[in-house]
């Protein structure tokens, strides 16, 4: 049991330890459409390994098109690599095709896909609305940041001081009873 304890101590403090590694598993990517941008959770997988990796240095502009009444979708001007599985897209899901065509999904639809992640909305309609469902040539921008510009502008090192983490390094607001890791120590509570 020991042992188990301070392997597990030992990974989250390994989590928590100085990386400065940006990598789809701890970044968010971003979509932009007429000044009003909405944040993507990325999937961690080679497709958007490679993304993150392109958007390192700069955010990319795409024209993306209305299609079927689901999604709107362009050719990214890139290949990225594929991992497809039949899959059925739902609403703020944003999918490779074919390697070099990126749809971003406001509806649902059934094929072989690359899955790179999901556009985080609040209403169907306001995705909708964002997306500008049933419109053409739509200029998106894909980036991560936020804003218009492209640099990484913050990156944590370490655990926050006086927070109290999981042994899987997850913020805890009101720990209960277990083991975590506070100020890089292993904190046991009965």
């Amino acid at each position: 049991m020991r042992k188990t304890i301070l392997s597990l101590a030992a990974m989250l403090l390994v989590a928590c330890s100085a990386s400065n590694e940006v990598t789809a598993a701890n970044v968010k990517m971003y979509i932009t459409i007429d000044n009003k941008t909405l944040p993507v959770t990325l999937v961690d997988n080679a497709a958007t390994q490679a993304l993150v990796e392109r958007l390192q240095s700069s955010s990319v502009t795409v024209t993306l098109n209305s299609s079927g009444g689901f999604e709107i979708w362009g050719a990214l001007g890139f290949s990225l690599p594929t991992s497809n599985q039949q899959i059925t897209a739902q609403p703020g899901d944003v999918i490779l095709y074919n390697g070099s065509n990126i749809c971003l999904f406001y509806g649902s639809n059934s094929w072989s896909y690359t899955r790179l992640g999901h556009i985080e909305y609040s209403t169907q309609a306001e995705l909708e609305e964002f997306l500008k469902a049933g419109q053409s040539n739509i200029n998106v921008m894909l980036s991560l940041t936020a804003g218009t510009t492209t640099a990484i502008d913050n990156v944590r090192t370490a655990c926050e001081p006086g927070v109290y983490y999981t042994m899987s390094g997850l913020k805890v607001a009101h720990p209960t009873h277990g083991i975590y890791i506070k100020d890089g120590q292993k904190i046991f509570i009965q």
